[in-house]
C-alpha cells in the first residue's frame, strides 16, 4: 500500500501553492496517471513521493508518506547528468542487482524492450543514445532493482509504437502499484483505472486536485456531465438572482419615492412607510444570504490559445516543399550506418510523419532535412528539436528568447501571447532552464506563430503537451495551412494530423 496524508507543496521562488492538502491511497493493482497541464507540480509531487529530499532545495513540503517497508523505483523525466557521461554499462553496474543476473534473465529483459543482451555491455556514451533508448535503459535497470512501487515520469516520452505497446502490457500485468505521469492519451486510456487530476486555476493563483477511480474515458465524461450540470444550475441562479433584483429595485423605489413625496402632515403614514422601508432592508440582507448560496460557474485551467499560419501561409499544392536524397544515413559520430538509399519527396501542404524503430536515425534524419530547409529562401521553415536545448539557452527567460528587438512594444506583446499559452508573469522572467518540457515546447510554437513559418520540421511535438491540451494542439497542427514534416511516436497525432506516413528502417523510407 501507498498512502499520502494531507500534503502541501509550495514553490519557495514564487510562493505558489502546487499541491494543498493531498490525500491518496493505492492498493497492489492499481494503475494510477498523473494528468495536469505543465508546471502544475506533477513531476514535483511524484519526486517528493520517491524522495523528499529531491524537492527539499526549491518546494516546501508538509504531509506524511506511507510506504509499509515496500521500495519504490523511481523514472525520472529526463537522465539525469550524474549519468550522461557514463558508458551503457557503467550506468548499469550501479545496480547493485545487476550482477545477480544470469545471462538467460538479462537475455528475456533484453528481448521483451527489443533489445539485444549486449546492450547491457555496450561502451556507447548514455547521452549520445536515442531518446528511446535513453527511456528503455532507464527503465531496464528500475526493474533489476526489483521494485514493489513504480513511480514513472513520463515513461512513453520517445518510445517507439512497439515498444509503448510492450509498455502498455507491462503495466496492465503489473501486480502492484504504478503511479505514472503521461502525455500518451492512449497509453493514460488503455491502463489506468485511478486519474489523478492536478489543476492550478484563477491565473494559477489557486491549486485543485481530483483522485477519481475509474478509467481515463469515464473520468471524462463524468467531468463533463458535472461541469454541464453545474453550468445549468448557475444559470438558473443567475437568473432567479435578477429577476430578484428586479423585483427588490421596483419595491425599493416605489417605498423610497413614497417617503420622499408624502406630506409632514402624515405622520401615520410616513411611520407606516419608515416600518415598509425596514422590511425592504430586510428582504435586501435576505436576498445577500440566498446570493451566498449560489451555484458558482464551473472554472477549469484556461483553454490553451494559439495560432499557426494565416491565409498569406498556404502553401501551393504543386510546390515542391522538399526532395531529399541520402545515399546513407550515420549516426552522428559516424561510425554506424543506420540507413542507405533514403529518398524523400514532400509537396505541398503534406503533413508527413517519419516513424520507426529507437536507434533507427529518425531525429538524425529530421536534422538533416531541417539543416537543408532553414537554408532556403523561397520558403519559411522553422525548427523544433526533440532536445530543445540544442536551440533553447537555459538561462535565457522566454522573452528574451522570443525577443530579438529589445522594442517594449514587442515585449508587451509576447507577454500577452505568454499569457494565453499559460504562463503566469512569474514564469515569464523564470530562466528557461527551470521551465518544464512543455512549457519549453509552448516557446517553440510561439516562436512558429509569431514567424509566419509555412514549413514546420517537428522533433516529437506533442511529447510533453499534458492529455487535455493534446486536442488542441493536435487541431492547430491540423488546421496549420503549410506543411509539416514531423516524427512522432503519438499514436493519435499520427491518425488525426498526418496524411502521410513513412518508416525509417536499414534499407531507407517506405510509405506506410
Amino acid at each position: 500500500m501507498l498512502q499520502i496524508k494531507n500534503t502541501t507543496l509550495i514553490h519557495k521562488k514564487d510562493l505558489r501553492t502546487l499541491i494543498e492538502n493531498f490525500s491518496l491511497v493505492l492498493n497492489d493493482g492499481d494503475k494510477a496517471a498523473m494528468i495536469g497541464e505543465e508546471g502544475n507540480g506533477k513531476s514535483t509531487l511524484l519526486q517528493w513521493i520517491y524522495n523528499p529530499n529531491m524537492v527539499a532545495d526549491y518546494c516546501e513540503a508538509d504531509g506524511e508518506r506511507i510506504l509499509l517497508r515496500q521500495k519504490p523505483g523511481y523514472l525520472p523525466q529526463e537522465l539525469p547528468d550524474s549519468d550522461r557521461k557514463k558508458s551503457i554499462y557503467e550506468y548499469f553496474m550501479e545496480e547493485p542487482l545487476f550482477f545477480e543476473q544470469t545471462p538467460k534473465e538479462l537475455n528475456r529483459m533484453a528481448a521483451q524492450f527489443g533489445l539485444s543482451s549486449e546492450f547491457f555491455y555496450g561502451d556507447q556514451i548514455m547521452e549520445t543514445l536515442s531518446g528511446g533508448e535513453k527511456v528503455k535503459a532507464q527503465l531496464l535497470r528500475l526493474l533489476l532493482s526489483e521494485p514493489d512501487i513504480l513511480l514513472l515520469d513520463e515513461p512513453s516520452n520517445d518510445l517507439d509504437l512497439k515498444t509503448l505497446e510492450w509498455l502498455e502490457t507491462f503495466i496492465l500485468n503489473w501486480k502492484k502499484i504504478v503511479l505514472f505521469i503521461s502525455h500518451d492519451e492512449t497509453l493514460i486510456e488503455r491502463t489506468a483505472n485511478t486519474i489523478i487530476h492536478i489543476e492550478q486555476i484563477r491565473h494559477k493563483s489557486q491549486c485543485r486536485h481530483a483522485i477519481a477511480h475509474m478509467s481515463y474515458p469515464e473520468y471524462r465524461q463524468q467531468r463533463f456531465r458535472q461541469f454541464e450540470n453545474q453550468a445549468r444550475m448557475a444559470a438558473n441562479d443567475q437568473r432567479e438572482k435578477k429577476l430578484r433584483e428586479e423585483k427588490f429595485q421596483r419595491i425599493y423605489q416605489s417605498v423610497a419615492y413614497a417617503q420622499a413625496t408624502i406630506s409632514r402632515q402624515c405622520p401615520a403614514k410616513a411611520r407606516l412607510l419608515k416600518k415598509k422601508m425596514h422590511a425592504v432592508k430586510s428582504m435586501e440582507h435576505r436576498f445577500s444570504r440566498e446570493d451566498e448560496k449560489m451555484t458558482e460557474m464551473p472554472e477549469e485551467e484556461s483553454s490553451l490559445f494559439f495560432k499557426l499560419g494565416d491565409k498569406n501561409t498556404k502553401i501551393p499544392a504543386g510546390k515542391t516543399v522538399l526532395e531529399y536524397s541520402l545515399e546513407k544515413l550515420y549516426t552522428p559520430d559516424h561510425k554506424t550506418m543506420l540507413s542507405e538509399n533514403i529518398h524523400l519527396v514532400v509537396r505541398g501542404p503534406k503533413k508527413l510523419c517519419i516513424v520507426g524503430t529507437n536507434g533507427a536515425g529518425k531525429t538524425t534524419l529530421l536534422h538533416k532535412i531541417a539543416e537543408e530547409l532553414l537554408s532556403r529562401t523561397d520558403i519559411h521553415a522553422e525548427y523544433m528539436p526533440q532536445n530543445y536545448e540544442e536551440l533553447l539557452t537555459a538561462a535565457m527567460t522566454p522573452i528574451d528568447f522570443l525577443d530579438s528587438t529589445g522594442d517594449m512594444e514587442t515585449r508587451t506583446k509576447i507577454r500577452t501571447y505568454l499569457g494565453a499559452l499559460k504562463y503566469t508573469a512569474e514564469e515569464m522572467d523564470h530562466p528557461i532552464s527551470q521551465l518544464s518540457g512543455g512549457q519549453k515546447a509552448k516557446i517553440f510554437l510561439l516562436k512558429m506563430s509569431l514567424s509566419d513559418a509555412d514549413v514546420l520540421i517537428l522533433d516529437e511535438p506533442t511529447r510533453n503537451f499534458s492529455p487535455l491540451s493534446g486536442p488542441v494542439i493536435r487541431r492547430i497542427l491540423k488546421e496549420f495551412p503549410g506543411a509539416i514534416i514531423s516524427i512522432s511516436h503519438d499514436r493519435k497525432f499520427i491518425s488525426e494530423v498526418c496524411d502521410q506516413v513513412c518508416m525509417l528502417t536499414k534499407n531507407g523510407l517506405e510509405h506506410v
